[in-house]
């Protein structure tokens, strides 16, 4: 069998998995995958909610429009409880619009030190050709790492870590170690297409290296819980790792050879991949301009 064939065919498993659950998600609003452990949907957004002796550990506030109804959600699993802890994957509006509401709670925030920059301070985003105004204080994460720690609550452990250019310069995983589910925000992405950050950093190799990275600190049993979509089993993250790798490949002998987005369109560069891309223009674009922001990276004969 071909390896583009067993791409397929790990990927057509993966989708007849997720279509009930993705279902299921939409018809409740929340998905409970442990007795702790739940994934609310918010508005098409997953917010990670994990219920524990001293309060709620949260991953992600969701978009603004759906506020209410993430704080709704968190009071339902846990009535009386409070929000003890917020964590943001990445700095994102949909994953960091609510911040404000949490921190007014006494949530402490916690992100990658990345992350906290960007929503702190103004920019220029050339993908956008629009300068974007830092966020108020109020959103801004109160505590920040830059490799790896651990949070403690209820005789819990919740590890987290950077994953290196992998969609920003500042994703994050959180992993319940318990529950054995890890939340990898935007570095998988089983029902939209794969995003890159290139202006912050994020290309295809980071995002490749990051999931290698989940691989090794995770078993057969783990959940892998994304920005949007299904929780994935170990096999399906496995198999979207996969077809990114094989994305890789093509893209770096493509940029070596000094070829543009549209170049790349033309001459079948997703193709044969076990899925395909609403807007492939947009997907090569941001792949190309992140693989000359890692030319170093790229092979031996760049020059």
């Amino acid at each position: 069998m071909k390896r583009r064939d067993v791409l397929k065919s790990a990927a057509a498993g993966a989708l007849a998995i997720w279509a009930p659950r993705l279902a299921n998600a939409q018809q409740t609003g929340i998905t409970k995958l442990t007795a702790k452990l739940s994934v609310i949907d918010a508005g098409g957004v997953n917010v990670t909610a994990f219920v524990t002796s001293e309060g709620l550990a949260v991953v992600d506030s969701g978009p603004a429009s759906e506020g209410d109804a993430v704080m709704a959600a968190l009071k339902s699993l846990a009535p009386g409880a409070k929000v003890t802890t917020l964590f943001n994957t990445h700095y994102h509006l949909d994953q960091t619009a609510n911040n404000a509401a949490f921190a007014a709670q006494g949530a402490k925030i916690i992100s990658q030190k990345r992350t906290r920059e960007w929503l702190s301070h103004d920019y220029w985003n050339p993908a956008a050709e629009q300068y974007v105004k830092a966020r108020p204080k109020a959103d801004w994460p109160t505590e920040t790492f830059v490799e790896t720690g651990t949070v403690r609550s209820g005789g819990e452990d919740i590890d987290y870590g950077y994953l290196l250019m992998a969609h920003t310069s500042g994703d994050a995983y959180f992993h319940f170690k318990s529950e054995n589910v890890i939340a990898v925000g935007d570095v998988a992405s089983p029902v939209r297409d794969p995003e890159l950050d290139w202006f912050t950093g994020g290309w295809v190799g980071g995002r490749v290296d990051s999931m290698d990275l989940l691989l090794k600190i995770s078993n057969d049993r783990t959940r892998f819980i994304p920005a949007y979509g299904p929780a994935m089993t170990r096999v399906e993250f496995k198999a979207e790792r996969d077809m990114m790798d094989e994305v890789r490949q093509r893209i770096y002998d493509r940029v070596r050879a000094g070829e543009g987005p549209k170049d790349m369109l033309d001459g079948g560069a997703l193709e044969g991949l076990p899925r395909t891309w609403k807007d492939p223009m947009k997907f090569l674009y941001a792949a190309a301009k992140g693989g000359w922001g890692y030319h170093d990276k790229l092979g031996p004969n760049v020059v």
